[in-house]
């Protein structure tokens, strides 16, 4: 059993998401591991990870506009407003989705659908830079 952890940097333009496929991918590809699993994890609360339809953009406009309907901003309830009127909403979409997210490979390669691509989920306006921590472990 081999593992392997790295880890890159994200830079985000603000709300939105950003495939990062390609990047996990070439990290799968350089450990060698050609059964086993890989792990993506974001080191955030206000951001976070999807597997999501990766061949028509529009799928990723109506995911964004339903989170923005789901965790409006200034929401006259939230408490947890220090950093701005989109901390909070940040927050509560980052829990609805995940930190995390774990793929089998097989023959070398990741398993996902055809259709899937990794996507980090940029919940905050500004830019940020995000960090993404990749472990693969197997054979």
């Amino acid at each position: 059993m081999h593992a392997k952890t790295a880890s890159f940097t994200v830079q985000t333009a603000g709300k939105g998401t950003y495939e990062i496929t390609g990047e996990v991918a070439t990290l799968v590809r350089q450990s060698g591991v050609q059964t086993g699993t890989v792990t993506v994890f974001v080191q955030h609360t206000s951001a976070s990870l999807v597997i999501y339809e990766n061949a028509d953009p529009s799928a990723r406009t109506d995911l964004h506009a339903f989170f923005e309907r789901l965790a409006p901003e200034d929401a006259d309830y939230f408490v947890h407003t220090d950093e701005g009127p989109d901390d909070m909403p940040s927050h509560l979409r980052m829990v609805l989705t995940r930190t995390s997210e774990v793929i089998p490979i097989a023959l070398g390669r990741m398993q996902l659908g055809s259709w899937q691509g990794i996507f980090l989920f940029e919940h905050r306006r500004a830019a940020h830079r995000r960090s993404v921590v990749v472990t693969v472990m197997g054979e």
